[in-house]
């Protein structure tokens, strides 16, 4: 029997597997989940281990006779297969890449261990196979008949459940935003938090109450307040709400029905929270209220509970991991409390804490940000939405196992009642662009800039003021883009796998940093602007995001959201240790002067942000605040000059003003007729600026019938 060798399907190294003949790539005996371009790319590069494969010979293998970016398409399959294979640029131990020439696979392979093809049989074994083939025919066949048959019964029967089980209909569509719902434990009526009732003319949310089946809306709550969320009384007779509103912030009980407010306790006029508002939580017994808040010992939201017939509070204990907490959940039968942590930016973690005493169990551990948090009616698990997808997704306490809800795109804020047959959450839609206006005659249109029906922002002209880089989700995953500054060109400069944002130019316009996320916390990257390939700006910190260069190019500054080590730093554009700023532990954003002797920072990541200055050489510094200069609507809402700065004010979301440092003077420049979105920046000549707008906010309420 003659044996024929032909190539090699299986390649061994270190602890990967990859088969070219499925398609797999296994990593210790487990298949990941990687292919499409980058595994034809890794493929190839097995072929011939140590030789260097042209970027024009991968364009004729994987693509002849298309027109493709060619340069970006590879960068992009190159960065995927570093990621699952844990490689990097810098310091690679399997692909390396040879500038401006290729790639090469640099590891080590292992024997192989697949044996050769036997292309020869004995007639006696070929006569046998063709019975076993027939036989085998005819038993398929009787297997697919009977397989056709459970599988239509099946079908049948999922389709039936499926349009039994689920209906999805509005439960408000009324204009501006209906937030926060709370499902009454009976499931008869949602509470919701409301900023759109045209006698009020969108002057703040208030809390009303609507029945399910009823058209009827109860305005239960007279004082328009900038949040609300709202949790209902065990008997359903009254409903407790958190306000945010300045000095008026605090807990309060409502009678259900309508009647006077009574304020329990006062809170922090901005209470930190990272599911765009606090949530509260009444206990099954009547006893407590959960809620989030900032007391002056602390830097960050902790978990509280307050007695309903005492008024006392007392904090729960928390892990030394949680930078901040927020969105208490008790369990239905009363025995756990479920709450969200902030362990970094942008990362988190589900805990359930046993109310009668223990520690706090960790649930689930994600890379990005929560909205809302609700028990299923059998307290086996937990419905909440990730910021990323922004979909209902529900968390088995047992075993950590998630599952998508597929219910809606935008979902957030999920409620449940007592009986679990009914959830109600809350859908939300907003575009934001990027638009271009003359400061010379700010009364002239304005002109929208590399438009798309996907959110952009953060917006930041070159420093020759021809091209623009900005932060967009137009490929899906939010991105770090550029173009020239008419809209050609446009090229995206970050891995479109991780998430990025936050651009911003070195002074010689030759390379960009930014943020991204591409394993389980942010890190900095600086990508050269024509070669687009980023490296990771190392140094001895964690959870780094913000970039922004010093006036000569020698330095970045950054801020670190690492346990611990939060507040503004700096390190060496090349990387390296890391030096404090300030003592201010959350100072973000910070920036040069452009005579580079002081260094300009924000205190917060929120409306009402004060900008401080202190020393550029201090580390760390005495900080001050900049005399005469308001609040600030958030940390991405303002743009040094050499003179002074254009900010947007904490309570004027719409206004674009100008401070004069010297003269302590502030004029307006122009208003919008919506709120400003994140980014300022002005080019070169001083004639132009860049920002974002908000588009229209549509929140609605949702209900599902029969959800369980």
């Amino acid at each position: 029997m003659a044996e024929v060798e032909r190539p090699l399907q299986l390649f061994r190294f270190e602890n990967f597997e990859v088969e070219l003949r499925t398609g797999e790539l296994r990593k210790a005996g487990l298949k990941l989940k990687f292919g499409g371009q980058p595994f034809q790319v890794l493929a190839i590069l097995l072929e011939r281990p140590g030789d260097i494969f042209t970027r024009e010979e991968l364009q004729k293998r994987l693509w002849p006779d298309t027109f493709v970016d060619v340069d970006h398409n590879l960068n992009t399959a190159i960065n995927k297969i570093r990621e699952v294979l844990g490689d990097s640029a810098e310091s690679p131990r399997f692909i390396e890449t040879l500038s401006r020439r290729g790639y090469r696979f640099i590891g080590e392979l292992e024997s192989p261990a697949q044996p050769l093809v036997p292309v020869e049989a004995t007639r006696a074994s070929h006569s046998l196979r063709t019975r076993l083939e027939i036989a085998a025919g005819i038993l398929a066949i009787s297997s697919l008949a009977f397989g056709v048959v459970i599988i239509h019964r099946w079908s049948e029967h999922l389709r039936s459940q499926e349009q039994a089980v689920l209906h999805i209909s509005p439960f408000t569509a009324l204009p501006g935003e209906e937030a926060a719902p709370a499902l009454s434990n009976d499931g008869s009526r949602i509470a919701f938090a409301w900023n759109g009732d045209p006698a009020l003319g969108g002057k703040g949310f208030d809390l009303y109450v609507k029945a399910i089946g009823s058209e009827t809306l109860l305005r239960v709550t007279h004082h328009p307040s900038e949040w609300l969320s709202s949790t209902w009384s065990p008997d359903g007779t009254q409903i407790a709400f958190h306000r945010m509103d300045g000095a008026d912030s605090g807990i309060y009980v409502v009678p259900a029905l309508g009647g006077p407010e009574r304020k329990l306790r006062s809170t922090q006029d901005a209470v930190e929270s990272f599911s765009l508002g606090p949530l509260v939580s009444w206990s099954p017994d009547g006893k407590w209220i959960a809620f989030s808040d900032v007391l002056p010992a602390d830097d960050h939201a902790k978990i509280y509970l307050l007695s309903t017939e005492s008024g006392e509070t007392k904090r729960l204990p928390n892990s030394p991991k949680c930078l901040s907490e927020a969105d208490p959940a008790f369990s239905h039968n009363g025995e756990s409390l479920a709450f969200w942590c902030l362990q970094s930016f942008g990362e988190s973690s589900l805990y359930s804490l046993p109310l009668a005493g223990g520690e706090a169990k960790m649930i689930l551990h994600m890379r990005e940000l929560p909205y809302g948090l609700a028990w299923s009616a059998s307290d086996k698990e937990l419905i909440y939405s990730p910021e990323n997808s922004s979909e209902l997704q529900e968390v088995t306490l047992s075993n950590g196992s998630v599952r998508r809800l597929a219910l809606t795109y935008n979902g957030m804020w999920p409620t449940i009642s007592s009986k679990g047959d009914k959830l109600a959450y809350g859908s939300s839609f907003r575009i934001e662009s990027i638009w271009r206006r003359d400061l010379l005659h700010p009364e002239s249109p304005a002109v929208e800039v590399d438009p798309s029906t996907r959110p952009q922002y953060s917006a930041q002209y070159s420093p020759d003021g021809t091209r623009i880089a900005f932060a967009s989700q137009r490929s899906g995953v939010q991105g770090v883009w550029v173009s020239d500054g008419d809209g050609g060109n446009l090229v995206q400069l970050s891995n479109p796998l991780d998430m990025s944002g936050s651009p911003q130019w070195s002074p010689d316009g030759k390379e960009i940093a930014f943020d991204s996320r591409p394993s389980d916390h942010w890190e900095i990257y600086v990508a050269d602007v024509a070669e687009r390939i980023p490296r990771k700006l190392v140094t001895n910190i964690s959870s780094v995001y913000r970039p922004h260069w010093s006036r000569d190019g020698q330095l970045i500054y950054f801020a670190s959201f690492e346990i611990g080590r939060t507040g503004a730093y700096r390190c060496r554009a090349t990387g390296g240790d890391a030096i404090a700023l300030a003592k201010d532990i959350d100072g973000l954003d910070a920036q040069e002067s452009f005579d580079g002797l002081k260094v300009y920072f924000v205190n917060r990541d929120q409306p009402r942000a004060t900008l401080k200055k202190l020393a550029r050489l201090a580390s760390p510094g005495t900080e001050s605040e900049v005399d005469g200069l308001p609040s600030l609507n958030g940390s991405e809402l303002w743009t040094l000059l050499p003179g002074g700065i254009y900010f947007v004010p904490g309570d004027s979301p719409r206004s674009l003003r100008y401070f004069n440092f010297a003269t302590k003077q502030i004029r307006s420049i122009f208003e919008l007729n919506m709120d400003f979105g994140p980014g300022l920046s002005v080019s070169p000549d001083g004639r132009w600026i860049l920002y974002s707008q908000a588009g229209d906010l549509n929140r609605d309420v949702m209900l599902v019938d029969n959800f369980r």
